[in-house]
């Protein structure tokens, strides 16, 4: 019993008030967005891979795992909500790979090491935001067919914007690690 960590109260409502406020953020980033078919273009992978940057792999998947909780309840957090319905039959449509990436893509942002050079950074965030467009992409297949240009559909559109937010969020990278030492 002695191995137990207690975490003290205060921490644990500095928690949840980061989750809450990360989740927020990332409501308003989906609510920012270029329309497209089948899958909007939105600021999420930026705030998806800054949550993972800033907030560090664990607090980053928590608000993760509570922004998913929030729209499959039925609040109007992912992008195209509440004008193309709510809830579990909007999550199950063709962005739900992409949100299901962002949970491992949060993880990779923040669990890699981000304190080496610019380049790697840049790489390792490529790698994180490339894995939102594996499960996207592989959702799109099994939801509208192998058959349709599902790579021309849901991966060339959004590329060179994903290269932008990347480039931006790897400049402020080593910026951004240095909250994590009050998370």
């Amino acid at each position: 019993m002695e191995n137990i960590k207690v975490i003290p109260n205060q921490k644990v409502v500095k928690y949840l008030l980061i989750v809450l406020l990360g989740s927020l953020l990332l409501a308003i980033s989906a609510k920012i967005k270029i329309p497209f078919y089948p899958v909007p273009m939105t600021m999420q992978t930026f705030v998806v891979l800054f949550m993972g940057v800033t907030f560090g792999w664990k607090v980053g998947t928590a608000t993760i795992v509570v922004y998913l909780f929030e729209g499959i309840f039925g609040l109007p957090v992912f992008a195209g909500t509440p004008e193309k319905g709510v809830g579990l039959v909007y999550f199950i449509g063709p962005t739900m790979g992409y949100l299901i990436g962002f949970l491992f893509a949060t993880f990779l942002a923040g669990f890699l090491n981000l304190k080496t050079n610019i380049y790697f950074i840049f790489f390792k965030l490529i790698f994180s935001v490339s894995v939102i467009y594996f499960f996207g992409i592989l959702w799109l297949g099994i939801l509208i067919g192998w058959d349709k240009p599902i790579i021309e559909l849901g991966l060339t559109p959004f590329l060179l914007a994903e290269l932008f937010k990347i480039s931006l969020l790897t400049i402020l990278t080593k910026k951004l690690i240095k909250f994590r030492k009050f998370i």
